[in-house]
């Protein structure tokens, strides 16, 4: 670098009387890299002038040419981009804003601190410096050689210094005052100086006359060192007086300050004091009511519960440290504790009596209803079914109003002592359990009753009254059989038993009244859990929250141990799983006996008729809904899951049995099959399905029924086309296709749209084959012979050459033609129209249709005749001895015939 400047030095500013201060090698930012040098320069002649050059090395040779030069004056802005990072940009403002990349950040903060130093001396601080460290600013411009450039053009300003306006105008007012002081400098530059030496004597001479006043000055500053002095000794008397003052203020301030201690000791106690007698003392009223207040009426209840609940806040106070090691504190704590374990006890045993009195006035109601009074030798369950006229389930309400008065007192005694709170609650389950197992039982045995019907129709199924109760409803339903007399149904009733009954026998009402009493069940059941369970919150403070469900099963069987929850150490209750758990675990044990009755109900309906488990499903899937969108984990809605996984368990047992009667069904082989009864019956049963599952939940499971049936009945309907030997295997297949091809086009279910279009092309494949077959026996030996033709042809016989064959000549083709007059044609057609109304069934009524077919297969044949006379004995002149016109009235007048 120092090469570089010599050189731009000599060959560049040298000849322009310019000295080169600082440099720095440059590039344009964002551009090509093409270097090139600002150089920072002043004149060598007065006045200075600074300058900023753009000077470039030419491409052509080694040297250096002059670009740019812009005037340091006209410079406003240099922005070094970030004072505290080194960053090597900068930016120049002149007419317009110049982007620079030094090569170095060194070589950047040396020619910024030239320009500043320029600035300070030359423009007076006209140039804006933004981002640059003040340190570069104050210091001066590091060692190096651009320090001994920049120090040497110091050096020369420092020789000559610029005078200012006064100073210039006071010159020209000397020279103006001596008329040689242009022409002839010398004689002016004597003539000032013998004025400045006769300028210096009159100074001395002042400086010499002014000695009396300075003596006079000296007595005076001797005067005042001695009233000085003077001061100095007031001043330290003065001290000794404040030091002994001293001293008694500082005994009085810590006097005070040990008086300020005791008062502040003072409020502090007393501070204490009021915050004992404020939290911990309990007001007379208060114990009075937690030892003698009235537990029955209302106003003595909200006594009550406010004295528990002004013991435990007393109880609860957050004491300060050192107030549990006060003997007051510790009597009052063991006092809180006495009247809190009196009043817990007063209170279990108050609830206790409330609970046997509540359930023994509603068993004493329970038994005093009419259906539980029964004549001497008259069978009770007849008086059940007699008097009972609504299926009800009895109303708590009472029951619950009139204990959730005491649910603030059993949240504080949750709260305080949790052992009798669990005993409250497992003696609570004990007796509800009793009360609605005994109403829910007479509940299902009445809905029993009204299913079956009274004593007689009851017997039926296994429904005997003894002592006012129905074996049904207990285990004893398991055991249940169906008496089968006539055409009663058997155990495993399916379609193929259904055939045989008569519409009487399973009339549509039963199903609707059977429909209508399992929907009661259910609608009474769910209100009744629901208005429980919210009871049960409410009253043992347990909060419905959505807890973490698990499983339930364990829960229930520990339930039926008599195990609520589980132990807690030291009496102090821990989180169980969740108080969600708590109320399902309650719930199990008081409602224990809902699932098994519904069992016993399910199976009795489908032992009654196995199309029941439909609607069971349907209106099962329902409430499970319902409840699940209510609670998904309550005990509702898991008791009702569990008992429609029986009901889907019927239902799928429903449709197998079906599927195996299909299996197992035999023909009869003197009588013609027609429709089969399983046919028939799908029938009834996909539109009994399409009624009841309407707008269900579970239409799924319904779906899946139907393709599971369709395919059972198609595989059937095969086997029995092949078994049968009265009816052709065509005609068994076209009815009983087109029967279910009728069906699932009358009633448009979704999910057998491709067994729908199965089942039309079987009937349209087997119609066809049944046409073509019967059509070949009629004119049979005219087939014969045509079929002759055929396969000469398709030997490879010219057509027209045919009639010169032997068998197939001319001669013989009348021979065969004259065995088929119009008459002998219409008593064939006439024998064929017998034997397929023979074969065909009346119900399904395609005796008509298979007649057009054939009508139309004959008239295809006899054009297919026709035309291989044309092509094979061309000009022979021989046609059939009857037309299609007469075909046509043939079969017309043979059909009305009959």
């Amino acid at each position: 670098m120092t090469a570089i400047k010599h050189a731009l030095q000599r060959d560049i500013f040298t000849p322009n009387d310019e000295r080169l201060l600082s440099i720095v090698n440059v590039c344009k930012a964002g551009k090509k890299k093409r270097n090139c040098f600002l150089c920072a320069t002043v004149t060598t002649e007065r006045p200075v002038q600074v300058n900023v050059v753009k000077v470039k090395k030419s491409d052509k040779g080694d040297f250096y040419k002059r670009q740019t030069a812009w005037a340091l004056r006209d410079l406003a802005v240099v922005d070094a981009k970030d004072a505290v990072k080194e960053n090597p940009e900068f930016d120049l403002h002149f007419d317009k804003v110049y982007k620079w990349v030094a090569s170095s950040t060194v070589e950047k903060n040396t020619f910024i601190s030239c320009i500043w130093k320029l600035n300070q001396r030359y423009l007076r601080k006209k140039i804006d410096f933004t981002n640059v460290s003040s340190q570069l600013l104050e210091e001066s411009v590091p060692s190096g050689e651009n320090q001994s450039v920049a120090g040497g053009d110091e050096e020369a300003v420092d020789e000559y210094q610029e005078l200012n306006a006064r100073e210039e105008q006071d010159i020209e007012i000397m020279m103006e005052g001596c008329e040689y002081a242009i022409s002839n400098a010398e004689a002016f530059a004597e003539k000032l100086s013998r004025e400045l030496q006769v300028l210096d004597g009159a100074n001395i001479q002042s400086i010499m006359a002014s000695e009396k006043q300075v003596n006079i000055l000296m007595k005076l500053l001797d005067e005042a060192l001695k009233e000085v002095d003077q001061i100095e000794i007031k001043l330290s008397s003065y001290e000794e007086m404040l030091q002994s003052v001293k001293e008694q203020m500082d005994q009085i301030s810590e006097s005070n300050h040990l008086i300020h201690l005791s008062n502040t000791n003072n409020v502090k106690l007393l501070s204490e004091i009021e915050f004992l007698v404020n939290h911990m003392d309990l007001a007379k009223g208060h114990i009075k009511a937690l030892q003698e207040g009235d537990l029955t009426s209302s106003r003595g209840i909200e006594a009550c519960t406010n004295a528990a609940d002004a013991l435990l806040q007393c109880m609860n106070v957050a004491l300060r440290p050192g107030h549990d090691m006060l003997h007051a504190v510790k009597q009052q704590q063991q006092r809180f504790s006495d009247l809190r374990e009196q009043f817990a006890r007063r209170l279990a045993s108050h609830l206790n009596s409330v609970f046997v009195q509540q359930f023994t006035q509603t068993l004493l109601q329970l038994y005093n209803k009419p259906y539980y009074l029964s004549v001497p030798g008259h069978d009770q369950s007849s008086t059940l079914a007699q008097h009972s006229v609504e299926l009800t389930l009895p109303n708590h309400h009472p029951f619950h109003r009139d204990l959730l008065r005491y649910a603030k007192l059993m949240e504080w005694l949750k709260n305080t002592d949790y052992g009798k709170y669990e005993g409250l609650t497992k003696n609570y389950m004990d007796y509800l359990s009793r009360l609605y197992e005994r109403e829910i039982k007479d509940f299902f045995e009445v809905a029993k009753i009204k299913m079956t019907g009274t004593t007689k129709e009851g017997k039926k199924f296994g429904l005997h009254g003894s002592s006012g109760k129905l074996t049904g409803s207990t285990s004893s339903l398991n055991k249940l059989s169906v008496q089968s007399s006539g055409n009663r149904r058997s155990q495993s009733s399916s379609l193929l038993d259904m055939g045989n009954m008569s519409a009487s026998d399973l009339d549509v009402a039963d199903r609707t009244k059977f429909d209508k009493i399992f929907e009661q069940v259910l609608s009474e059941l769910e209100p009744l859990c629901l208005a429980e369970q919210d009871f049960i919150s409410k009253f043992f403070k347990l909060q419905q929250h959505q807890g973490i469900s698990g499983s339930t099963t364990n829960e229930a069987e520990e339930m039926d141990g008599g195990n609520l929850s589980r132990s807690y150490p030291s009496g102090v209750p821990q989180t169980i799983s969740s108080e969600k758990d708590m109320i399902r675990q309650m719930m199990t044990k008081i409602f224990r006996c809902i699932e098994p009755e519904l069992n016993n109900l399910i199976a009795l309906g489908d032992k009654i008729d196995s199309f029941n488990s439909l609607y069971m499903l349907v209106k099962m899937s329902h409430h499970v809904w319902t409840a699940q969108n209510v609670d998904p984990a309550s005990f509702l809605s898991t008791t009702l899951g569990n008992v429609l996984v029986t009901v889907k368990r019927n239902f799928d047992k429903c449709i197998s049995n079906q599927m195996k009667q299909m299996d197992e069904v035999k023909i009869s082989k003197k009588s013609k099959v027609g429709i089969l009864p399983f046919v028939a019956e799908f029938e009834e049963f996909a539109a009994l399905a399409e009624s009841i599952f309407k707008n269900a939940e579970r239409r799924g499971d319904l779906d899946k029924a139907y393709i599971k049936l369709i395919r059972a009945v198609f595989v059937s309907v095969e086997k029995v086309a092949n078994e049968s030997q009265k009816t052709p295997r065509d005609v068994v297949m076209m009815e009983n296709f087109h029967h279910i091809f009728a069906t699932l086009s009358r009633l448009k279910i979704s999910c057998l749209e491709a067994e729908k279009k199965e089942a039309k092309q079987k009937y349209t494949d087997h119609l066809q084959s049944y046409v073509i077959y019967s059509l070949g026996q009629p004119l049979e030996k005219l087939n014969h012979f045509f079929e002759g033709v055929e396969a000469r042809v398709a030997q490879g016989i010219r057509e027209e050459e045919v009639s010169y064959q032997l068998a197939f000549n001319k001669q013989e083709l009348r021979k065969v033609i004259k065995e088929y007059p119009g008459k002998e044609v219409k008593k064939g057609l006439d024998n064929l129209y017998k034997k397929v109304d023979k074969h065909l069934c009346e119900e399904e009524n395609l005796l008509q249709v298979v007649w057009h077919s054939m009508q139309d297969e004959f008239i295809r044949q006899y054009k297919h005749f026709e035309g291989l006379i044309a092509r094979c004995y061309p000009g022979s002149g021989i046609t059939m001895e009857f037309t299609i016109q007469d075909i046509l009235d043939y079969c017309s007048s043979i059909a009305q015939s009959h």
